[in-house]
């Protein structure tokens, strides 16, 4: 089994969201690259940490290397590596790898892994899964090997609060991002 989470967790949280992009995910034994990540800090208003500790958000407050899960909008989860307390990176899209048979049967249409709701689905990522470690178990994270790669950034989707700050990181000429970059 390769190491899992081998992440410094003294990185800022936009270190470990560009660090993390070209890792291997693997869910229950499906997974791929991640191409495309946000970062969220303690004092960004558009972090649900921002007024700190609550019941829903205390996973981002526990160990670095650990899930943060939640429920967006009532519908969909989101997947977060937590970094620092108080800070986490949300996985917006991977290149799907591994398990594409179990993917394809939670998501029969459409793109799998485009987009973090998309993401959760096709890897059957659970609410039980917050606060779980990225140990090699049932959540594995291994970092990439090599030179860093080319990354795109841009500001984070979806937000009322912060939105000028670019925080969202992706891999040049992935296909499968969830969204288009600015022209950089």
């Amino acid at each position: 089994m390769a190491q899992s989470y081998p992440f410094d967790p003294a990185l800022d949280v936009c270190a470990l969201a560009r660090a993390l992009v070209g890792a291997h995910l693997t869910v229950r034994g499906a997974g791929g690259v991640i191409i495309e990540t946000e970062a969220y800090a303690r004092d960004d208003p558009a972090s649900h940490s921002h007024r700190g500790p609550t019941p829903r958000n205390r996973s981002m407050f526990g160990p670095p290397g650990h899930a943060y899960v939640y429920r967006s909008y009532g519908i969909h989860l989101c997947l977060n590596v937590v970094g620092r307390p108080g800070e986490a990176v949300l996985i917006r899209a991977l290149m799907p790898d591994t398990g594409l048979g179990l993917m394809r049967q939670r998501r029969p249409l459409g793109p799998l892994c485009a987009g973090p709701g998309r993401l959760c689905q096709a890897l059957d990522v659970q609410m039980s899964d917050d606060g779980r470690a990225f140990d090699g178990d049932a959540l594995v994270l291994v970092a990439r090997r090599g030179a860093p790669p080319d990354l795109l950034t841009g500001p984070r989707i979806g937000l009322s609060r912060a939105t000028d700050r670019p925080w969202r990181f992706g891999l040049a000429g992935a296909p499968g991002l969830s969204r288009a970059f600015p022209a950089q």
